[in-house]
Parts: C-alpha cells; structure tokens; sequence
C-alpha cells in the first residue's frame, strides 16, 4: 500500500530542496544555510498535514528555516571565498560587496543571478511577491553597482 502523504511529502521535497538550500545558503553561508534547510524540512515532515495546505508551504519552511539559522547566527555571515582555480575570475571586491548588502537583497541577487531562478521562483521560495522580490534585486544590483564603482553605460 502506498503511504500519500509520504508520497506527497517527497514530491514536495524534490520540487523545492535545492530552492530552499540556496535561498539559505545565501543569506546564512554554507554550513547555518544548509542546517537551516535540514531544519525547515524536518519541521516540514512533522508537520506536513498543516502545512501542505498552505498557499505556499516552500516560502514558510524558508520562515522556518530562516528563523532556525538566525538562532545561531551570532556574527555577520562571510559568503565563501571562491579559490581561483575553481572560479573565471571575478571582482574581487565582489565576495565583500555582496556580504555588505543587506540580507534581503543579498539573498535575491544570488538566487536571481548566481543560481538562475527566475523572479517568480525565487520569490515563491522566499514567500515574497515578485514585485517586492524584483525591488530586492534591483536595489541589491545598484548598491553593488555604487559600492564597486561600476557606472551604467
């Protein structure tokens, strides 16, 4: 016999897994972003009678794990440092500017730019509307714009 809700609950998992390590990997760093999504969708599997029948349950275990990363977060988060050989060159102002950004505009310039959502799905993951999202982006792209000196030709 198969158990839906187990079914459902793996369904869910693999449709929003990835989104929602990224989302917290990028407002907490690798190690607290990806406890913090381990959390959220453990808390998820307890509750996922309620929370399946929700609007939109990836944005609230997003809640759930941001709230758990913020309880051991106790100094700003460094983004991780690309080694060279690993990386096409980039600013190298870039890891700095991106870690001075506030977190909300942090988050959604890494998500829209680094990992290629688009602004329906990460503002989906984040539980954000897109516009409030597509603001975040815009914002965070022009501070990084002013902080490294870049000008709009």
């Amino acid at each position: 016999m198969v158990d839906t809700r187990t079914e459902g609950f793996e369904e869910f998992v693999r449709s929003v897994e990835r989104r929602l390590e990224h989302a917290l990997v990028a407002a907490f760093g690798v190690d607290i972003g990806l406890d913090a999504a381990a959390e959220a969708l453990s808390y998820g599997w307890q509750h996922w009678d309620r929370i399946s029948a929700m609007e939109n349950p990836a944005g609230y275990l997003y809640r759930v794990g941001h709230n758990h990363a913020s309880k051991a977060v106790r100094r700003p988060t460094r983004l991780p440092r690309p080694e060279q050989s690993e990386m096409p060159w980039i600013e190298p102002a870039l890891p700095d500017a991106l870690d001075n950004l506030p977190e909300k505009q942090r988050v959604a310039v890494l998500l829209v730019h680094t990992f290629g959502y688009s602004l329906a799905e990460a503002a989906d993951v984040l539980g954000v509307a897109k516009g409030t999202l597509q603001t975040h982006v815009a914002r965070g792209l022009a501070n990084l714009r002013k902080t490294l000196g870049v000008t709009n030709a």
